[in-house]
């Protein structure tokens, strides 16, 4: 398993745009990744409905764990994209 606390980047934090692009990217993983708020409970990483119900703002820390082949890369490339600024990818 692998694990990585994140702080949102996004200005507008995970709201429909930052958290569809991340969701897209996550189903695309081989892994099985989940993300949540350091103190709640996880949700599946491929569920649009899942990482929108988080609510994180901008600057909230969230935690992305995978599970099963790829997963160190996968959790790299996911912490990658949530500490970005999703809003400006086009």
């Amino acid at each position: 398993m692998s694990e990585r606390l994140v702080k949102v980047g996004s200005r507008v934090g995970l709201h429909a745009r930052p958290a569809s692009l991340f969701v897209q990217a996550a189903a695309a993983q081989p892994a099985v990744v989940t993300i949540g708020r350091p103190d709640g409970d996880a949700v599946d990483a491929r569920s649009i409905l899942g990482v929108l119900g988080l609510g994180a703002a901008h600057g909230d820390e969230v935690v992305l764990r995978a599970e099963g082949e790829g997963a160190d890369v996968a959790v790299a490339a996911l912490a990658e994209l949530v500490a970005s600024d999703l809003d400006a990818v086009q």
